[in-house]
């Protein structure tokens, strides 16, 4: 009997929203490969690979790196549960979105979360956890969202380290729209837990969250009272999967392909060029949006290269442009999300991330872009931000 079902073939998008983003067809092709059992000698290899790529990208050497299957949030989850238990104090420097979604996830263990907000637009401060610090006597850990995917936010780590362990607790980062277009250095920043994403600038599909804990962290586990709340997410039990290969879940074969074709591709370009890339192609992209007159939401010494958050003019239907984007010139780009009151029906939020960060991507997505509000009554001279994108390029070589 016929299947009432046709063969899916998806349209071609150019994803330039905030994830996921297009990735290299070397990480498609890898993904086809033959499946292996999980515990084949064959695919340990690869296991291995992945936590040594990882780590290099981490820029760590620490031994408790691996992806833990799920998205980016699986990741959040994964730093809160194992570091966590109830009774425990955390807290959290939020200035958007995603600094939310980890302090609700962090409450969720019984522990007391208290959150330190920032203006929207604005980076975490030092100073202002450093405040709420001295509130407390004791403090488990207190949580950073690096790149925040809301804002397009990029906040500086290096003094609120400092801060952190001055008062006895541990930094965890969020560098879920961060780790591989950003500078991150986990050692050298004295990160204590640090997680990612792979649908962002690491340039793999969405389904595995890297993960990396250091010796602090690794301790707390250690000593913890509480069971992990968690099973599928106990850090003590996939770790003894990655490096005993005691039996925990079924891995997702198909993706560990994936992260370690896609990290191949970053370690063959080089960090610090991946990082010069993607600063590049968001230079010319703000340059291009500033002559045709649009703001940024981002404070502009805090601009995060991977995500920039744009604010639809007075009057223009946000929404419609994203529409005209997706439906006629075949690119997605994001809207603000429906929680933040502030930017909601505001701003469109164009990603640049991994294989998607080119200058000839910021050029389509500007052309198309003055196309769009200019059919929404938001007329610019012709080409100008293609210019001034084009500038910057030429500047720059």
């Amino acid at each position: 009997m016929a299947s009432q079902y046709d063969e899916f073939r998806p349209p071609e998008r150019l994803l330039l929203g905030a994830g996921p983003a297009n990735v290299h067809p070397r990480v498609l092709h890898a993904m086809t490969a033959s499946l292996l059992g999980h515990l084949d000698p064959n695919f340990l290899g690869a296991m291995d690979d992945v936590r040594a790529m990882l780590r290099e990208v981490f820029q760590t050497e620490n031994a408790a790196t691996l992806p833990v299957p799920g998205t980016g949030t699986a990741g959040m989850e994964a730093a809160m549960v194992n570091i966590l238990e109830p009774g425990d104090t955390m807290i959290v420097a939020t200035n958007g979105y995603f600094g939310e979604r980890l302090a609700d996830i962090a409450s969720r263990t019984g522990s007391t979360v208290v959150t330190v907000d920032h203006a929207v637009g604005q980076p975490v401060h030092a100073a202002s956890v450093a405040t709420e610090l001295a509130k407390h006597k004791s403090v488990k850990a207190v949580g950073v969202v690096h790149a925040e995917t809301s804002t397009g936010v990029v906040t500086p780590l290096h003094e609120i380290s400092k801060v952190v362990h001055d008062a006895g607790a541990l930094f965890v980062v969020d560098a879920v729209t961060s780790l591989g277009g950003v500078e991150m250095c986990v050692d050298d920043w004295d990160i204590d837990v640090c997680y990612s994403g792979t649908q962002k600038c690491l340039g793999a599909p969405p389904g595995l969250a890297p993960i990396t804990f250091g010796e602090r962290a690794v301790k707390v586990m250690t000593d913890r009272k509480t069971q992990v709340q968690s099973f599928y997410l106990d850090m003590t039990m996939l770790s003894s999967y990655w490096e005993q290969r005691v039996y925990h879940h079924t891995a997702p074969i198909s993706m560990i392909y994936s992260i370690r074709e896609a990290l191949r591709i970053v370690l063959e370009e080089g960090l610090e060029a991946r990082w010069r890339r993607h600063t590049l192609s968001a230079t010319a992209l703000i340059a291009g949006l500033d002559a045709m007159g649009l703001g940024v939401v981002a404070n502009k010494a805090h601009r995060v290269p991977s995500l920039t958050a744009i604010f639809s003019p007075e009057g223009i239907p946000e929404a419609a442009v994203r529409k005209y984007l997706l439906e006629e010139q075949g690119i997605e780009v994001s809207g603000g999300l429906a929680s933040m009151a502030t930017l909601a029906g505001k701003i469109w939020r164009v990603g640049l991330m991994g294989h998607n960060s080119t200058i000839p991507n910021v050029l389509r997505f500007l052309s198309a872009l003055e196309t769009a509000i200019a059919k929404q009554g938001y007329e610019v001279p012709a080409g100008v931000g293609l210019a001034a994108a084009q500038k910057v390029v030429r500047d720059s070589a």
